[in-house]
């Protein structure tokens, strides 16, 4: 009887250490993504795969991770996956610099057709004309970001170029902010099933990327939103991080990052309670922050980030 105990024991621990390496193959892939490794990353995702295939963002990542690795065929047949398992952002597939190497593929061409029939099908009731305007909101918020952050993490970063790009993102930026205002202020915070996931989505981008004041004043309705199902609560954790850092507070739950001015290296920005931290993550959906940290390329140890907290309260300014 003893020897059956030990073994089913010892099985349970084996499922749990499977269970458990998906995730960390994932980590490993993202940190190795993070640090332009591209080809490891790719062959620690096959990894993952073969103990789980869910996740369309993984997949998507994947896809990525291919992209820059050159292995075209599976970067598709990963982007199939992604769409397979819930991927609905046409803008951001079609935008994404790290895919821009498979558009010359005829699987290409593929690939945008079956997404596109997937959202018409999903989108058959969305408000077209509101879907469309924020699609238009969301591609300009996105490729005028992903230029600034090609430049401002370049080996050696054009300070000309980075203040020339910043202008120009201001300005789309106070632009978007004027409509998606009018959109929040005459119709509220609108959910996906009128303006799809990547409409929704546009709301948030464009409220977290305004100026303080406007954050303030939209935070209460996002917090709404998401109580009657309107809005994403991993957004929500964000906006929240952001103004509580914005007003001299620490971060809640870890999503927010910063260049020490002094190291030259990133790390996570001040955050209350770090023990608990993965909790109160996991309680909006977000990932283990270890995980998080992977894919901004930081290294993630709780009692060394404690240790350092004090000066990093002080790069940031933050006082509460």
């Amino acid at each position: 009887m003893k020897k059956i105990v030990v073994f089913s024991f010892i099985v349970l621990i084996c499922i749990s250490a499977q269970a458990q390496t998906y995730k960390e193959w994932v980590r490993k892939a993202d940190s190795c993504y993070a640090k332009e490794n591209y080809k490891m990353s790719v062959a620690y995702y096959e990894k993952a795969f073969k103990m789980e295939q869910k996740s369309a963002k993984n997949f998507y990542n994947a896809g990525c991770s291919a992209s820059m690795a050159k292995e075209n065929k599976k970067a598709f047949n990963w982007l199939n996956l992604a769409i397979d398992n819930g991927y609905q952002n046409m803008d951001e597939l079609q935008i994404e610099r790290d895919l821009i190497g498979l558009h010359s593929e005829k699987e290409w061409k593929k690939t945008i057709e079956k997404l596109q029939k997937k959202l018409e099908i999903i989108g058959v009731n969305y408000d077209k004309a509101l879907e469309k305007e924020l699609s238009e909101i969301y591609t300009e918020d996105q490729e005028i970001r992903g230029e600034f952050m090609n430049v401002y993490k370049a080996p050696k970063p054009d300070k000309k170029k980075i203040d020339s790009i910043g202008k120009i993102m201001i300005k789309k930026d106070s632009i978007n902010l004027i409509k998606v205002m009018n959109i929040l202020d005459e119709r509220g915070w609108l959910g996906k099933n009128v303006v799809g996931v990547q409409g929704n989505k546009t709301l948030f981008l464009v409220i977290q990327h305004s100026p303080l004041k406007y954050q303030q004043k939209y935070l209460p309705m996002l917090r709404e939103a998401v109580k009657n199902g309107n809005a994403n609560p991993i957004n929500l954790a964000y906006l929240e991080d952001r103004v509580a850092l914005r007003e001299g507070r620490h971060q809640i739950y870890g999503s927010q990052t910063a260049k020490n001015s002094i190291t030259n290296k990133w790390h996570i920005s001040p955050l209350i309670d770090p023990d608990n931290v993965d909790k109160r993550r996991a309680e909006v959906g977000l990932g283990p922050i270890a995980d998080y940290a992977a894919k901004m390329n930081i290294e993630w140890n709780v009692e060394a980030y404690k240790k350092e907290l004090p000066e990093l309260e002080k790069l940031e300014n933050i006082k509460e």
